[in-house]
């Protein structure tokens, strides 16, 4: 066990170095529309939708947005989840997925890494979340194609 754990810091280390972008790639292949958006609870035990709900249409294959390393592979309630441990602090967790990776497996940025199942929306859709030091946020916060937003001011000094 600790063996493998100084694999898996040192792996996560090595990719983190490595020079890879900080933009991560979505998870599934275009088009990706949103059909359920992120809803930050008002504590971190009040309801809310921590994650984003994306159409995958007819594709399911499922990529990995960026490097990391498998952190959960396994059954939540009665889903399918994966979990990827990525540097800085960020775990992102996917369902309902099946995959044939176990917990420890290195995964590089677009790399497939499962195929999404049915089960949680009416049509076929990606539950994707991100966590950053255990604390739920917006996956779109990490995805390539996403703009920044940009504060300007209301009063234009005269």
């Amino acid at each position: 066990m600790f063996r493998a754990t100084v694999f898996a810091i040192l792996a996560l280390a090595l990719l983190s170095a490595g020079g890879a972008s900080n933009a991560w790639e979505w998870p599934v292949a275009n088009p990706h529309p949103i059909v359920r958006p992120y809803i930050a609870p008002e504590t971190p035990y009040s309801a809310g939708h921590r994650g984003v709900d994306i159409d995958v249409g007819a594709t399911a294959e499922l990529r990995a947005p960026a490097d990391g390393i498998v952190h959960f592979v396994g059954t939540v309630v009665d889903r399918p989840v994966l979990s990827i441990r990525h540097p800085d602090g960020l775990i992102s967790s996917y369902e309902p997925v099946t995959s044939t990776l176990a917990r420890g497996d290195v995964v590089t940025q677009g790399q497939p890494i499962g195929k999404v199942q049915a089960g949680h929306c009416e049509r076929a859709c990606l539950h994707f979340g991100v966590r950053l030091d255990g604390e739920y946020v917006s996956p779109l916060n990490y995805l390539s194609e996403i703009p920044r937003a940009v504060l300007l001011p209301t009063r234009f000094p005269q």
